[in-house]
């Protein structure tokens, strides 16, 4: 049962970060030199940011409704399937590194767009059953503050973190943040993007603090149920 919610809690994820791939899609499907298409376009998209708020908005208390009365939390790990109590933290990461390296790995620079996540392995650490974008993001911001909590800490005052119109991906302040995560105490993150926006902000987040991309693979789900439907 507690299986059961967290995966429909995840799908609920899922479908907010398709509908914002979808509408990233559509504008850049637009020919922008066409005075017509790009006014119907605007107005398309105008009138979709709307309703994208009415929907974070309903589908984030809805999740938060049934966390906290199902005790089920969404960035709780799935319960193993197999007894590891006697397993060390490393004997646990070198393991979750050997099923995720049976799949298909990914760059970090590839397009994600309606592509479903499964796990990922960043500088060593391993972590599969990650199955949203903002989840992986989420971790990754975890990992980063462990390595150099003074630099993650400054992010809210790095002006690549800053829009050109002055918004900010990272604030102490969750109220300046359209859907804000607390992804470390006492800091938010923006996290109602789309797959390839999170994809840009994790690729931006390596280089803040002097990772290399290549230190980082992705696994996504299709590869790994078309592993498994082989016969």
């Amino acid at each position: 049962m507690t299986n059961t919610i967290r995966n429909i809690l995840q799908d609920l994820e899922r479908v907010r970060e398709n509908m914002l791939a979808l509408s990233d899609d559509i504008w850049l499907s637009i020919d922008h030199n066409d005075p017509e298409a790009l006014q119907e376009g605007v107005e398309f998209k105008q009138a979709y940011n709307e309703r994208m708020i009415g929907f974070d908005r309903l589908s984030g208390e809805i999740s938060e409704l049934v966390q906290q009365y199902t005790a089920v939390r969404i960035d709780e790990p799935e319960e193993e399937t197999t007894p590891a109590a006697q397993e060390s933290d490393q004997q646990k990461n070198d393991r979750i590194i050997r099923d995720l390296d049976r799949e298909q790995a990914h760059g970090i620079g590839e397009d994600f767009t309606f592509k479903r996540p499964y796990g990922f392995v960043l500088c060593g650490q391993g972590f599969k059953e990650v199955n949203t974008w903002r989840r992986i993001f989420e971790q990754v911001c975890r990992i980063l503050n462990a390595r150099d909590n003074e630099r993650f800490t400054g992010l809210p005052e790095n002006p690549d973190f800053k829009t050109r119109r002055g918004n900010v991906y990272f604030s102490s302040d969750p109220a300046k943040l359209r859907v804000a995560s607390k992804v470390v105490p006492g800091l938010f993150a923006e996290v109602n993007l789309s797959a390839n926006h999170l994809r840009n902000l994790i690729r931006d987040l390596l280089k803040t603090f002097t990772i290399p991309e290549t230190d980082i693979t992705i696994y996504l789900r299709q590869d790994r149920d078309a592993e498994e439907g082989k016969v």
